[in-house]
């Protein structure tokens, strides 16, 4: 049961609520505050919902897809579903120039056109490089985290009141990320506006495929220079001095499919696409849950008495507020039929993740916070497949750490004066602030 203390914020919205299929625009400015209504609209009336002129070529169309069985299928075949960055990374190396003489190629662009072309390769660059330190082997950083995180907390833990983004969600993962490729923590302000620059198009492009104007496109660029030199810099240091953190990891590692060590630009372009996917998703989960929380009566209790309900309730969480909402990331390379609409060859495919995640036909009972839910996990929150979410584990590890500390050290939580809710532009469910009020543990 939603608190009465919150309400919706429709009215900060340039957009109406839509009330029928007409209304629906998941991407115009103000639609992140109709989402959710949008999506039980396009379940009931339109659940593969055609962009007209939105594919691959102005003779296609883009076409959102919201089922959970749809979407499950598409990610995990992408042999059939391949991704849209795949033919233009086909159509690069064609070219048969070096990626760094291309322009709008960013370091991770360029690093996936000679470390995880292809899908065999993409299964190689994750088990070698990626989970022994934010997969499967994220949990040596478990104490790291947890120390990270109640010296978050050791700054407002006697207030009563915490901004809980700016003051916990949002620099928690900052450090984590920080620590695991061995950066300073001095260099964290410099980090998160690279990040930002990473996401723009993620905040600020527009329509489904969320495309930025050429000004924006050179102010990305130039902004992600500086982050080349930075991280060119710290390669050359942990070459010379090595520690134990995945930077001098990269810089050491003979990476067995292709028989070689990573050059600098290769190890730059993995580092860029840990920052731009260990920061974002793990943030917007803390808040949203931290919502939860002060929403759904009972909840704080339960888990704070019973800790194994924990990781229950930030998949639940998760799958109820999902980070990422939706993304144009894949193609059909044949005709296909999704719900009896027919979809071309050539189409792109927008997946409304979020959409999946309260599906009726795939959950019971779907709007509601469920801790003995069976097979938690199974959420689209994260895709699924052979190119799932590399970060997951850590982003999976910091939520449980995070909450395990909140719930050490504070008895109660509920919404402070002066929340608006209002939710950022872009396809993450992301909350501008979040104003909180907590009893301290006794």
């Amino acid at each position: 049961m939603e608190s009465k203390e919150k309400t919706p914020n429709h009215d900060l919205s340039p957009m109406r609520c839509p009330v029928n299929l007409d209304d629906v625009d998941l991407f115009s400015p103000g639609a992140q505050e109709h989402w959710y209504e949008a999506y039980d609209i396009l379940h009931r009336e339109s659940p593969v919902h055609r962009i007209p002129g939105e594919g691959s070529t102005p003779e296609h169309d883009g076409f959102i897809l919201t089922k959970y069985d749809d979407i499950s299928m598409v990610v995990k075949d992408p042999v059939r579903f391949p991704p849209g960055m795949s033919g233009a990374i086909d159509d690069m190396l064609a070219q048969g120039k070096k990626p760094e003489e291309m322009p709008h190629v960013n370091a991770m662009m360029a690093s996936i056109m000679t470390l995880r072309p292809s899908i065999e390769l993409w299964r190689s660059h994750r088990q070698e490089l990626t989970d022994p330190w934010v997969g499967p082997g994220a949990g040596r950083h478990e104490e790291m985290i947890k120390q990270a995180a109640n010296d978050l907390i050791d700054n407002w833990i006697d207030k009563g009141e915490v901004e809980f983004i700016s003051e916990f969600a949002r620099p928690l993962p900052q450090m984590v990320m920080a620590n695991v490729l061995g950066l300073p923590y001095s260099d964290i302000p410099r980090l998160a506006e690279w990040g930002n620059a990473q996401v723009m198009a993620f905040v600020y492009g527009k329509g489904h495929r969320n495309e930025l104007t050429e000004e924006q496109l050179v102010e990305q660029f130039k902004l992600l220079d500086g982050f080349k030199e930075y991280v060119h810099e710290k390669v050359q240091e942990k070459r010379a001095n090595p520690a134990d953190d995945m930077i001098s990891f990269l810089c050491d590692v003979k990476y067995e499919a292709l028989d070689r060590k990573l050059t600098d630009m290769e190890i730059n372009g993995v580092v860029y696409a840990m920052l731009i996917g260990g920061l974002e998703t793990t943030q917007y989960a803390l808040e949203e849950q931290a919502q939860l929380l002060c929403e759904r009566d009972g909840i704080f209790a339960e888990v704070q008495a019973d800790r194994k309900k924990l990781r229950h309730f930030t998949e639940e969480a998760m799958r109820l507020r999902s980070p990422t909402q939706g993304l144009s990331t894949r193609l059909t390379s044949q005709d296909e039929v999704f719900q009896g609409v027919k979809v071309p060859k050539g189409s792109i495919l927008h997946l409304r993740w979020a959409a999946a995640n309260i599906d009726e036909e795939e959950f019971e009972c779907p709007h509601q916070l469920q801790l003995d839910r069976k097979a938690v996990s199974r959420h689209l929150t994260f895709s699924a497949g052979p190119r799932v979410c590399p970060g997951a584990g850590i982003s999976r590890l910091e939520q449980i750490t995070a909450w395990n500390c909140l719930l050490d050290r504070i008895d109660s939580l509920a919404y402070a004066p002066g929340n608006t809710f209002e939710h950022q532009p872009g396809i993450m469910l992301g909350t501008l602030k979040l104003h909180l009020k907590f009893d301290k543990a006794k």
